[in-house]
This record gives C-alpha cells, structure tokens and sequence, in this order.
C-alpha cells in the first residue's frame, strides 16, 4: 500500500488518449530537448520532444532520439541527416544550443509501427511549414549499438 497525500482526482485533469496518433502530417513544434546517456553508459543522445499544435491531435507529442554520440559512425551520420532534416524545416542552419530548435512550428511526418502487439509513432519526414518539399527523416537500416568515446562535446 502507498500513501497518496491529499490527492483529490477532481483538482487533476486526467491523463488523455495515449494510443499512436494516426500517420500522417502534423504541424508541430519542439518543446524540450536534452542530451541522455545511452543505456549502455558510454554514449548520448538527443532526445527532442516535438507537440501538435493545432487540430484534433492538438497537444500530443512524439519524440526523436538522435545518436549524435557513438561510436558507430553509421548511427551517428543517421542522426546527423535527420539533425540537418530539422534544422532546415524551422530555418535553423548553425544552432549551437538545441534550445534554438524550439518553438518554431514545422511540418512533421508521422507513421505508426508495430512493437511487441502495440502500436507506436515514429517520426518519418520533416518539413517547412508552407514548404511542400520534405525533408526525410534519414533511414535506419538496421539496430546499432549506443556507444561514444567522446562525451562532452555535441558534434555540431
């Protein structure tokens, strides 16, 4: 049995629809990003938290993981091609804090994924939001490990 304090379950809104959002396009925007550890300790990534802000999906987000730090130069030149993908669709070419990503509205590509019987988002294509050209999301051929020999330093 675990305390719960003074909860009062009319004072909190609760949680929303957490299934996948439908695949599709979604004017989003950036609203958190941060370096973490891979799981296996010596490496990083981006972790970017993009949110829809407009429509019936308004206020749902969709993460991206960005191997920028690895030592698997396939892993981290993926993660840079989807970096640059970003970039361009907010018009952000040289940022030098990932702070500079947030808040611009751009066009995200969403498709849903199987995993383990659910169904998950998985970002595919980014883009401008008055542009029609996108910019894809770079391919994963296969799984890489999550490893880094420099860890301070982000690679852009």
């Amino acid at each position: 049995m675990a305390d719960l304090g003074n909860f009062d379950a009319t004072e909190v809104e609760p949680s929303g629809d957490r299934s996948a959002l439908p695949a599709g396009e979604y004017k989003m925007v950036c609203i958190e990003s941060e370096y973490k550890p891979t799981k296996a300790g010596n490496g990083k990534y981006l972790q970017l938290v993009f949110e829809v802000v407009d429509g019936p999906h308004k206020g749902r987000r969709v993460w991206e993981r960005l191997n920028l730090v690895n030592p698997n130069q396939t892993a981290v030149e993926i993660a840079r091609q989807t970096l640059s993908a970003i970039c361009r669709a907010v018009g952000v070419l040289q940022p030098r804090d990932s702070a500079q990503l947030h808040s611009i509205p751009l066009t995200v590509k969403v498709k849903v994924k199987e995993y383990n019987g659910d169904y998950t988002n998985e970002i595919s294509g980014y883009k401008k939001l008055s542009g029609s050209s996108p910019v894809a999301r770079a391919a994963v051929a296969e799984p890489v490990a999550q490893q880094s020999d420099s860890l301070d330093a982000p690679p852009w």
